[in-house]
């Protein structure tokens, strides 16, 4: 396959499970609804923390595509998070 398809498809992957993460967290772990817990965390200065721990589920995908031997979709899912972490990182410093 084409290489830039197959690293569209790992940033795709990538931020698809950060926003899957992300809800994950935020339903077990919060007494609030989703937008609720969104506001109080812009609120609060902790949208940043939302993010990491919602891309923790990007090591799933990348080891996964790792292991079925697909290195350029994973190539994307690496993108993915460290266009993640610049946005936490702007988060931290604004």
């Amino acid at each position: 396959m084409n290489t830039k398809k197959e690293i569209l498809i790992g940033i795709l992957v990538g931020i698809i499970a950060n926003t899957i993460g992300t809800l994950l967290y935020i339903l077990l772990f919060s007494d609030l609804s989703i937008v609720e817990t969104y506001q109080a965390a812009v609120e609060q200065g902790h949208v940043g923390s939302l993010l990491a721990l919602g891309a923790i589920l990007n090591l799933v995908a990348f080891f996964g595509f790792l292991r079925i031997k697909r290195d350029q979709r994973a190539k994307g899912v690496l993108i993915a998070t460290i266009v993640t972490a610049l946005i936490i990182l702007y988060y931290k410093v604004f």
